[in-house]
């Protein structure tokens, strides 16, 4: 009899365990509308009223997934490194919302490490087959402040 009350102690710690989710899509079981593979076709990055073209940039290339709560995106040479000039590789993941259009990303891994463990807030527009993402970028420890504009294309 004395096991009772440690089964209803363990009943109640389980059943108050809470299954976060990250997205209103997974909570819903529901898939996101961005779910795919992304290809980026244009980007600005707008710091002190002066805009600059960031990409695509010549012989790279950038895609960025979505499942219902994470994201990772991938900048490579399309050369795959054989000239060492121009080799580049980069990345980063984490989970995000989307809600209406504002879409929230928190970048929990990326190559560039200052980056990690951030949050940002973009408003994001998409169709069938584009995607615009606008909002700010700023870390303060990197001496970064710019708003970006990003648009890409469905591949997948």
């Amino acid at each position: 009899m004395k096991w009772i009350p440690l089964l209803a102690m363990a009943v109640t710690l389980l059943t108050s365990c809470d299954n976060k989710t990250t997205s209103p899509a997974a909570a819903a079981g529901e898939r996101s509308p961005v779910s795919g593979t992304w290809k980026l076709i244009n980007a600005k990055r707008i710091e002190k009223g002066d805009t600059t073209i960031t990409g695509p940039v010549e012989g790279q290339e950038t895609i960025k997934i979505f499942n219902d709560s994470y994201f990772a995106f991938f900048t490579h040479d399309l050369q795959h490194g054989a000239d060492t000039a121009k080799a580049v590789y980069g990345s980063g993941s984490g989970t995000y919302t989307l809600v209406g259009d504002t879409y929230n990303e928190h970048l929990e891994y990326c190559s560039a490490r200052g980056w990690e463990n951030k949050d940002f807030s973009f408003r994001m527009t998409y169709g069938k087959d584009t995607i615009v993402q606008t909002g700010v970028e700023k870390i303060d420890s990197l001496n970064i402040d710019h708003v970006i504009v990003e648009t890409y294309v469905r591949i997948r």
